[in-house]
Formats: structure tokens, C-alpha cells, sequence
């Protein structure tokens, strides 16, 4: 399966968390039959956190995870993107998604949530740079 998400940026230099199902996330989700990746890590962004105005920057880095759903035993590849937004955007949990928190979190935030982040999630972190 096929993914994609974003690292959105604000004009503070903080960064956009949602928390689902016990960890700290990135919005992200799977590919629409006949949209670019592209299209899709904008879309699951709008559709997770109702940030409406978002910019797709360059390429970040593409993670896999393996998870079972309904018996069969499914890669997903994670497509990755640098974003950016005005943090005034008025921020919405897609709670339908088990999304019940969204927050703009600065770089020393990041460190003290990321054990509670998925390991994939660590990973852009790290390809990104910011701990």
C-alpha cells in the first residue's frame, strides 16, 4: 500500500503532531486511485487537521512499516514531504480517523513526545534534522 504525509512547518518554526490511538503521528494516508503523491500528502493533511492552506515543499524521505489487518500482512510505503502553514489556521482532529489531538510542537516538545511516536515517525524526524 501506498502512503503519503507531510512535516508541516509554521512561520515559528514548530511543527504539526497529531496524536491517534495512543501515539504521536504525522498526517498521512493512503493513495486515491488517480492522484500523485503529491495530491495525496496535501489532501490527508486538509483531511486530518482542517489546515486548508498548505504548501508542499520538496521530497523529505519514504519509510516502510509492516501491520495486519483483516489476516493478511500489508507493507505500507510512506512518502514523505516537507510542508509548510501559518499556524493561525484553525486546526480539526479528524476524529472518524481516531485523530483527538493536533499541536504545533517546537523542537524540544518533539524530543520529550518521540518515544511516544511510531518508529517510522522517528525516522522523518531524524531524516529531517530537527533533534
Amino acid at each position: 500500500i501506498q502512503a503519503a504525509g507531510g512535516l508541516v512547518k509554521n512561520e515559528k518554526g514548530e511543527y504539526l503532531f497529531i496524536f491517534r490511538r495512543g501515539s504521536w503521528d504525522l498526517p498521512k494516508g493512503k493513495l486515491d486511485k488517480g492522484e500523485t503523491l503529491e495530491q495525496c500528502a496535501v489532501r490527508e493533511m486538509q483531511e486530518e487537521t482542517g489546515l486548508v492552506e498548505i504548501t508542499l515543499k520538496e521530497h523529505l524521505c519514504t519509510t516502510y512499516h509492516t501491520y495486519d489487518e483483516f489476516g493478511k500482512h500489508i507493507l505500507k510505503e510512506s512518502y514523505w514531504y516537507h510542508m509548510e502553514a501559518n499556524s493561525d489556521g484553525t486546526l480539526i482532529p479528524q476524529t472518524e480517523e481516531d485523530i483527538t489531538e493536533i499541536v504545533w510542537m517546537n523542537p524540544d516538545s518533539i524530543k520529550k513526545i518521540l518515544p511516544l511516536a511510531y518508529p517510522s515517525i522517528r525516522e522523518v524526524i531524524h531524516k529531517a534534522g530537527i533533534l
